[in-house]
């Protein structure tokens, strides 16, 4: 579903991922951990086009993010994005937050944008939250609510970048059970995280950063049993601990 080869960025004369190669398989969920500053996010953001990469290709699908032909705006509908701010609208409701990219974008009619984002709102557990507007609801419905607006696009595969961090430690496991529930549905999944707990759960594939190369590329039993590199088992002793 997605494939990263050979994959080059630099800001300015500052080298931020080096040869970064991966993929990740139809229906599987690869964990992109590190510390931080070790390019997760900015790997992750090239892959549907939000940040430009100078050398390399990635693949969505078939279809070339790099290619200058590619219709970047049509790519981006079908992948589903959660940062790590939620990124909801803040003047309009829950519900138009849920529908107006379906109707702009997707060209969908009101009362089906409308059913269509109810009934992700409804599974995420927040349909009593539809006529509020982002302001009103905690950090963790938020999270909720922009997962649900990604869902409503119908994407062929889902990219989170730190989804939790900006949540208070209470509200962590409402987000991941979400994203836990995803997982066991079969959504191709991309997700930037430090937690390890959804990692060892969900994860089929483990990719560790460190200074925007890819130290570990492996299956979540070789990664959590006995990582190749020094750096990945200093890692995860700091962080299990």
């Amino acid at each position: 579903m997605i494939e990263i080869k050979q994959v080059n960025k630099w800001y300015g004369k500052f080298q931020v991922l080096t040869d970064c190669t991966t993929h990740v398989s139809k229906g599987s969920v690869t964990v992109i951990c590190g510390p931080s500053g070790s390019g997760k996010s900015t790997l992750i953001k090239t892959v549907n086009g939000l940040e430009p990469f100078q050398q390399g290709e990635i693949r969505v699908n078939g279809v070339s993010v790099g290619d200058p032909k590619t219709n970047l705006p049509k790519l981006r509908a079908c992948i589903g994005m959660v940062f790590q701010n939620f990124e909801l609208f803040p003047h309009l409701s829950i519900r138009e937050n849920l529908t107006i990219g379906q109707i702009k974008v997707l060209g969908r009619s009101a009362d089906e944008a409308n059913a269509k984002g109810l009934k992700y709102l409804d599974r995420v557990g927040l349909i009593e939250q539809q006529d509020k507007f982002p302001a009103q609801l905690s950090g963790g419905q938020q999270q909720r609510v922009a997962i649900a607006r990604a869902l409503s696009m119908d994407p062929i595969a889902m990219l989170f970048d730190e989804p939790t961090s900006a949540l208070d430690p209470e509200m962590i496991n409402d987000v991941l059970d979400v994203m836990v529930a995803l997982a066991q549905e079969g959504m191709t999944m991309m997700v930037v995280t430090h937690e390890m707990g959804f990692a060892k759960r969900v994860a089929d594939h483990i990719v560790f950063m460190d200074q925007g190369k890819i130290i570990e590329d492996c299956t979540k039993d070789e990664f959590f049993g006995t990582p190749r590199s020094v750096r990945a088992r200093d890692f995860l002793a700091k962080i299990i601990h």
